[in-house]
């Protein structure tokens, strides 16, 4: 993170720091895995699971990103707390605080690799890569589907409300805690209860500070219709839309 740091100075693009945050788990897993004197078939199936989930997720926020400059949310810091403060401040702010999470967050992937002592596998391991996979297809189809929709300038002030956004107001999110979910699940067979508080946090940093809580917010102010579709949309899990008098 520090190296991420010196980059984001001559830059003066924070954002950077989100690209790498599917692959810092990526780091942390191939750290927990590789440090272990044996590797069982449950933790090879885990890394495998954060191998997809994490390039994923990177290269699309690389590409989504790319060429765009610093987001809304680092340019509010920095106006705040001032250009020639904000270049130290944001190294404490955002990139010490995004490794510490990190940390806390990958608890379930080090669950697995302390606990896990042979290649048997449990119901619950098959129940996890179900869950895996559930979670997987929406947070991908729906980045997927919300990207095709920002392409076209005819959408523009437009809320999507089609495929999976028919179901849910962020498919995206709900998919990115079920992945974390299913980690918590694998910590959970191998034994290591506790660790399951990162898959929790995980949840919480997704609905309540840095993704549906932050973009509900932003999206009820720039649109007006999205106060409609809240009325007939699940907030996070799927389910089938409300019935309004308007429809």
């Amino acid at each position: 993170m520090t190296i991420l740091w010196l980059i984001s100075i001559p830059l003066k693009n924070v954002s950077i720091v989100d690209i790498f945050w599917g692959i810092g788990y990526l780091v942390a897993i191939s750290f927990y895995t590789f440090l272990s004197d044996d590797i069982f078939t449950r933790q090879w199936i885990l890394f495998v699971l954060v191998l997809i989930w994490s390039l994923r997720l990177s290269g699309y926020l690389f590409f989504r990103n790319y060429g765009k400059g610093e987001d809304f949310r680092y340019q509010e810091f920095r106006k705040h707390f001032g250009a020639k403060r904000y270049w130290w401040f944001s190294f404490f702010q955002v990139f010490l605080l995004q490794g510490a999470l990190i940390m806390l967050v990958s608890l379930p992937l080090l669950g697995v690799n302390l606990y896990t002592l042979s290649n048997e596998l449990n119901a619950l391991d098959y129940v996890a890569i179900l869950v895996w996979i559930i979670g997987f297809f929406f947070e991908s189809v729906g980045d997927y589907q919300l990207t095709k929709f920002k392409d076209n300038p005819n959408n523009k002030g437009k809320v999507l409300d089609t495929g999976l956004w028919r179901y849910t107001r962020h498919p995206n999110y709900f998919g990115d805690a079920a992945v974390w979910w299913s980690f918590g699940l694998f910590s959970i067979a191998s034994g290591a209860y506790w660790y399951v508080a990162g898959s929790l946090l995980m949840t919480y940093l997704i609905i309540k500070i840095s993704g549906v809580s932050l973009l509900e917010r932003s999206l009820n102010d720039a649109k007006p219709k999205y106060k409609d579709y809240i009325e007939r949309t699940s907030a996070f899990i799927p389910w089938f839309p409300k019935k309004i008098k308007n429809d």
